[in-house]
């Protein structure tokens, strides 16, 4: 007879507690050191990884980390034990991800850590049969929701804001523009509604970090969500090869190519890549137009649930649609948002510029973890076949057609402000 363990709080407010601990405790000098994945050949990993250092610095990082899912899964009412024999598991395959993704040759192309975190989860969770009770104890959203709380520390806006208002101009244009035209595309195409609001959050913001951000407000399908971050990454790759030569070709300079690159491909690494191939004035462009972008994530998502909790209103006795309350509106509200926007204004206004650089190296280094590990128990939990199983081709025809859409009005909003 299996016991009920209670829950101390929600989910998303033990995200913001736990989030928070973080940042406190950094802020307070216990700085994790960064473990090194950098390494050439097979032949240096002694030297260059599985060094003693080294080991120790990623054996700290596993009993803080291990010691936050813990506390993580006691606030919420998880088996601990479950918990103890899974995490293990999931961190290992995340460090083997962050491995492959340290290779000299790998980082040349480009290819992000999360691509090898998901598909080896992915392959794992296709290939092998995995019980139910370790599908169970994967505790994915509260490591997105983690990770989007750090995230919040390095949205600083006094380096949008020096850098010029354009770039956030730019945002606010291409944002409301392809949101809308991704969520109406949609609805034309009859997707349900979770991955609507997810593919036009994708599309149109930041890509992967706005489909999980998106699916937190609306409490979304794990397996939809794995399903939009695929459509992203599998796109952003030739998008991030082509373009720089596609403007080349079209005669752009290289603050209108920064503004492109910026505002229509979906992840920072591949806007930081695709830029450098241009020059560093685009590069620098193109990431300012990114980190515009980033900062209204924490508004898409208030804006999102809030439309959430009117849209999707459940029948009363009488069959009629009940209007959400003022109450209803805040018990949907995820509150990692609040995180996500304290943490940005903390670090943007009231925490002293030196003391950001000190420890900005050690919380990008967890935020990117917390990301890797949730990504490696999406793999883990996500079925292929049942994920299409349940949707047709419809939402990534909608996903391609939404993106051509996102190139083309970037490109036309980036050469009227930057050209």
């Amino acid at each position: 007879m299996s016991t009920i363990k209670k829950e101390w709080v929600h989910e998303d407010w033990a995200v913001v507690i736990l989030g928070a601990s973080i940042i406190v405790i950094s802020l307070l000098g216990f700085l994790l050191p960064v473990p090194n994945f950098n390494w050439e050949s097979l032949s240096v990993l002694n030297t260059d990884i599985f060094n003693p250092k080294n080991l120790e610095i990623l054996l700290i990082q596993f009993v803080l980390v291990i010691a936050v899912a813990m506390l993580g899964a006691f606030l919420t009412g998880k088996s601990i034990k479950h918990l103890l024999i899974v995490f293990p598991v999931v961190y290992l395959l995340t460090i083997l991800a962050l491995l492959l993704a340290g290779n000299d040759f790998i980082k040349s192309i480009n290819l992000e850590a999360v691509i090898f975190s998901l598909s080896i989860g992915l392959l794992i969770g296709n290939f092998f049969k995995i019980p139910a009770w370790f599908r169970a104890a994967l505790a994915t959203e509260l490591y997105v929701k983690i990770g989007l709380v750090l995230l919040g520390t390095s949205v600083i806006f006094s380096d949008i804001l020096k850098a010029g208002s354009l770039g956030l101009v730019q945002a606010l244009l291409v944002v409301l523009s392809v949101w809308y035209f991704a969520f109406w595309l949609c609805k034309k195409l009859k997707i349900d509604q979770e991955l609507t609001m997810m593919i036009s959050s994708a599309v149109s913001i930041c890509g992967v970090s706005a489909a999980i951000a998106t699916s937190g407000a609306i409490q979304g399908n794990s397996k939809k969500l794995s399903y939009v971050i695929s459509m992203v990454l599998i796109t952003a790759i030739p998008m991030m090869i082509f373009m720089p030569y596609l403007a080349q070709y079209l005669g752009l300079s290289q603050e209108v190519t920064g503004a492109w690159l910026g505002g229509s491909i979906d992840t920072t690494g591949a806007v930081v890549a695709s830029g450098s191939l241009v020059g560093e004035e685009a590069l620098k462009i193109s990431t300012i137009v990114k980190f515009s972008q980033n900062v209204l994530l924490g508004l898409a998502a208030f804006a999102i649930s809030i439309y959430w909790s009117f849209t999707q209103t459940k029948n009363n006795e009488a069959g009629r649609p009940e209007k959400p309350t003022l109450k209803i509106i805040w018990d949907r509200f995820p509150k990692f948002v609040i995180g996500f926007i304290a943490a940005s204004l903390i670090f943007s206004f009231l925490v002293p510029t030196e003391t950001v650089s000190t420890v900005k190296g050690s919380l990008k280094n967890l935020q990117g973890l917390w990301f890797a590990l949730a990504f490696t128990s999406i793999g883990l939990e996500t079925n292929f076949k049942d994920l299409f199983a349940e949707n047709s081709k419809q939402p990534f025809y909608a996903f391609l057609i939404a993106q051509a859409f996102n190139v083309v009005v970037t490109l036309v909003i980036a050469y009227f402000l930057f050209g």
